[in-house]
């Protein structure tokens, strides 16, 4: 099997005078950069466009025909807005993936709490361009910021952003808490570890909520099973982003890390494909179209598409789950990162796709 250079054994035995040499300007040589790929907020974008273009996502009914920035700009942005939330939400994760809490560990986690500071505010800023996008739909020129404040206090979808980004800036605020303490020299405290995983995950749920899924006779079932698919696609898509990226190039500590990250993938996957079919189904069901819908419609359409990309995904988890994960647990070679770069890639895919189908006509 190939090996990534990330994941090849570290040499042992005796060194040349040159290797046991310290590196320019003393100290100890710098932590090997991140290897996580950059794939996915250009999957999400390209996925988004490419599916805006085939379901004209932004033709909503009572409204005036929007902007090109507008009909084609907002499906991208709401998808760079979920990859950058979903980004937030692995990052808070790792500190419970990490079981070992010594100095590798530890410099790990600090070299995180980074990234989910950018993560966190590349959220924010998607939140509130997004925010004035979806405002200029109702306003007859370029909105104001009264435009966005009624906006905000008058529709819902504008409510839910405010919420998300509230949480965004929350998230961003507790991890400069943790790279302040860890610039200290005191580590970042699990608690305000934990609350930013917390508010990350919550800061996903109020944009699906004023979906489809409110128009539904069975309320209080509808809204369930978005809340549940969107949180195990973010556990199961931040968790592996974040340690492709950051855990993966130490082989020590992915052997420890990675069995902990498969149980809770394993559940979430299962989530995210019932929940998926059920919301699915169900939105072609009640909106008229039946099963047929699945092929007579660009929403049915983009559906079985992400299906496509479940059923993909589902099987590179089970070659690294089955193949991959004994072998990292062994400390052997394995090319985990180049699976788990095209795995994260699909996830992006799959997140621009659904960022198309949040405010797409189901009829089309």
């Amino acid at each position: 099997m190939p090996a990534d250079p990330g994941t090849a054994p570290e040499p042992t035995g005796r060194t040349s005078p040159s290797a046991r040499r310290p590196p320019p300007g003393g100290g100890r040589p710098p932590p090997p950069p991140p290897a996580g790929p950059p794939a996915p907020p250009r999957g999400a974008a390209a996925a988004a466009w490419a599916a805006t273009l085939h379901v004209g996502a932004d033709d909503v009914p009572g409204l005036v025909d929007p902007a090109v920035a507008v009909r084609y700009g907002a499906p991208v942005v709401r998808a760079l807005l979920d990859v950058a939330a979903v980004a937030t939400v692995g990052l808070g994760m790792l500190p419970r993936l990490v079981p070992d809490h010594g100095g590798r560990a530890r410099a790990l986690l600090a070299l995180t709490r980074r990234a989910a500071v950018v993560t966190a505010l590349s959220w924010l800023a998607c939140s509130l361009l997004l925010l004035g996008l979806y405002t200029a739909e109702l306003a007859t020129g370029s909105p104001t910021a009264e435009d966005v404040a009624r906006y905000v206090s008058g529709v819902p979808a504008g409510a839910a952003l405010a919420l998300g980004a509230g949480c965004a800036a929350g998230c961003a605020a507790l991890g400069l808490t943790g790279v302040v303490r860890d610039a200290r020299g005191n580590g970042a405290d699990r608690l305000t570890d934990d609350l930013g995983a917390v508010l990350a995950l919550l800061g996903l749920l109020p944009m699906p909520l004023t979906g489809h899924a409110v128009d539904w006779e069975y309320h209080d079932l509808s809204m369930l099973s978005v809340q549940l698919h969107v949180l195990a696609a973010a556990v199961w898509a931040g968790g592996l982003a974040a340690i492709a990226a950051f855990v993966a190039p130490r082989r020590g500590l992915l052997a420890s890390t990675l069995p902990r990250y498969s149980k809770l993938a394993t559940g979430a996957i299962v989530l995210v494909a019932v929940s998926g079919v059920f919301n699915g189904g169900t939105e072609l069901t009640t909106a008229g179209a039946g099963l047929g819908g699945l092929i007579g419609t660009g929403y049915g359409r983009i559906v079985l598409l992400k299906a496509v990309l479940l059923v993909l995904l589902a099987a590179l988890g089970g070659h690294a789950r089955f193949r991959l994960l004994p072998l990292v647990e062994r400390h052997r070679r394995t090319a985990l990162i180049t699976w788990a770069a095209v795995e994260v890639g699909v996830m992006g895919a799959a997140y621009g796709l659904g960022a198309v189908l949040a405010r797409a006509p189901v009829l089309t």
